[in-house]
């Protein structure tokens, strides 16, 4: 896993942030579809992340780390 992907996940959330903002304030119903979105690219994003954590911490306990 490299921290290019954890930027990414920053990255996403910041434009969540800036969608849901105009979601909510100005009531563009056109920024909830794509905050609805980006949430889904973040979930998808960590769930990545989360296995590739996974497979090397299975790959050191395969090799006695």
């Amino acid at each position: 896993m490299s921290l290019e992907k954890i930027d990414e996940l920053r990255f996403l959330i910041d434009s969540l942030r800036s969608e849901y903002e105009k979601f909510e304030l100005k009531g563009n119903a056109v920024a909830g579809t794509r905050a609805r979105k980006l949430l889904q690219d973040i979930k998808s994003g960590a769930q990545d992340i989360r296995e590739s954590i996974q497979d090397r911490k299975r790959q050191k306990e395969m090799l006695g780390e």
